[in-house]
């Protein structure tokens, strides 16, 4: 519904850049995400999502 303030939020996007391989660490090359966050991924609240993005990939350094 277009007055619905619902509509208006936006889950929040993946991190996927479509480059899909883990590297030594266990880390993905394209994202910075685990394999447990990549499966996780769908089932997570927004919330987690968000803290996923702007909590813990800020602090993965690439190798």
């Amino acid at each position: 519904m277009p007055n619905d303030p619902r509509s208006a939020e936006i889950p929040p996007l993946t991190p996927c850049i479509g480059i899909c391989r883990l590297d030594e660490r266990g880390y993905c090359v394209g994202c910075q995400r685990t394999g447990d966050e990549i499966g996780r991924w769908r089932v997570m609240s927004d919330a987690e999502r968000r803290y996923v993005m702007q909590v813990i990939l800020p602090t993965r350094e690439l190798p």
